[in-house]
C-alpha cells in the first residue's frame, strides 16, 4: 500500500514499533514508537498495538483540527442524522455558545442539523444562510468566522 501511494505521489507515513523496519523504509515518514519488550514474552500485540493505536488517534485528531472540523475541544462538523447525533449536536451547540437547550434546538432546526452553522448563527445572531456563507468564505473554520466578525467590529 505504501509503495503504491508513493508511486501516485502521495505522502506516506508508517507507524511501527521496530527501528529500521521494512515498512518504515517504504515511507516518507517513519513514526516508530520503541516500546521495549512485551510483558508477556511472545505476545507482540500488547504494548506495540496500544502505542500504534495512540499514534493513529493523534494523527486523525490532528487531521480533524486541520480540516476545520473542530472548534475549541468540540467536534463541530456534526450533521444530526439520527437521534443520538441530534442530542450530541444539541450539547455541542450549547457548550460552544452557552445558549439554552431550546435555542440550540431551534438553531439546529434552522440549520438543517448542522452544528457548525448553528454555532455561528447563535454566536453572531445571524440567519442560517448567512452563517453558511461565512463558513464557506472561511473554508469551514468556525474560529475564522468568529475572528473575522470580531475584526469587523473594531
Amino acid at each position: 500500500g505504501l509503495t503504491y501511494a508513493a508511486s501516485v505521489g502521495a505522502a506516506t507515513i508508517a507507524i511501527d514499533c521496530s527501528p529500521h523496519s521494512a515498512i518504515g523504509r517504504c515511507a516518507d515518514i517513519d513514526l516508530c514508537a520503541v516500546v521495549g519488550p512485551e510483558v508477556v514474552t511472545g505476545s507482540t500485540r500488547m504494548k506495540a498495538g496500544t502505542a500504534q493505536k495512540m499514534i493513529a488517534n493523534m494523527l486523525s485528531t490532528g487531521a480533524m483540527i486541520r480540516l476545520g472540523k473542530v472548534y475549541g475541544n468540540l467536534m463541530v462538523d456534526v450533521k444530526s442524522s439520527n437521534q443520538k447525533l441530534e442530542e450530541r449536536a444539541r450539547r455541542i451547540v450549547m457548550t460552544a455558545t452557552g445558549c439554552s437547550r431550546q435555542e440550540a434546538i431551534e438553531a439546529l432546526r434552522e440549520s438543517q442539523g448542522r452544528a457548525k452553522t448553528a454555532i455561528v448563527m447563535v454566536l453572531l445572531h445571524i440567519s442560517a444562510s448567512e452563517a453558511e456563507d461565512r463558513l464557506t468564505a472561511a473554508q469551514g473554520y468556525v474560529a475564522a468566522v468568529l475572528k473575522e466578525a470580531a475584526h469587523g467590529l473594531r
